[in-house]
């Protein structure tokens, strides 16, 4: 207990580094979801093809080689931004395109006759997609949507490796000051249960407010 007691601020702070990448790139990852699981639904060629193209080189790509990619690699195009930035855009990137196939398996759930009836009242294919479609499809998977964001706050740990603050890299400064490895590990698991049950929590009310009742 005096690992945590005696470094509540160190621990504090990990975890909000890790609440906050947390929350920053689960907006990016569902905002880019949502666009790429349009385009993979367009009828436009173009958009199906770069939905495809991002979604297939984002799933079988490593997060680690993301990372290095993204916080390396951009500054030599002449893009400086913070190393939390950066591990935002990895984070949220790499999340996204799971966030875009459960998207577009809810959207493949929706009758066709839904955006027939659309199309039928002048609707085109942004607004049938927008007001019938999605909202649809997003009730659907609700659940697994939750699941996705929660693979997300875990795999925030890696960015401790690139200079980010967040949660598991307080191990290295409480290892280098003496304290017990195994209680330090037990602290920061503690942290990542709570941010991880808080999401269980809020799509589980989700769910049972707007989810597909069964």
């Amino acid at each position: 207990m005096d690992v945590l007691t005696e470094n509540f601020s160190l621990y504090g702070k990990g975890f909000l580094g890790t609440v906050q990448l947390t929350v920053y790139a689960s907006v990016l990852a569902l905002v880019l979801g949502f666009l790429m699981a349009s385009f993979r639904v367009a009828p436009v060629g173009a958009l199906r093809v770069l939905g495809t193209v991002w979604v297939t080189v984002l799933r079988n790509t490593p997060l680690t080689l993301l990372f290095f990619a993204v916080l390396l690699g951009l500054p030599r195009f002449g893009l400086v931004l913070p190393f939390q930035v950066f591990a935002v855009i990895a984070l949220g990137c790499y999340t996204s395109a799971f966030i875009c196939e459960v998207l577009r398996s809810g959207i493949n759930t929706v009758p066709t006759g839904q955006g027939e009836a659309a199309r039928s009242l002048g609707m085109n294919f942004g607004q049938t997609l927008a007001a019938v479609v999605l909202p649809q499809a997003f009730r659907s998977v609700i659940p697994p949507v939750g699941s996705t964001l929660i693979a997300l706050a875990k795999n925030s740990a890696i960015a401790g490796a690139f200079s980010v603050t967040e949660l598991l890299g307080t191990y290295k400064t409480l290892n280098e000051l003496g304290y017990s490895i195994i209680w330090s590990f037990v602290w920061i698991a503690v942290g990542y249960l709570i941010i991880t049950l808080t999401i269980s929590a809020l799509f589980t009310v989700m769910e049972k407010r707007w989810g597909v009742a069964r």
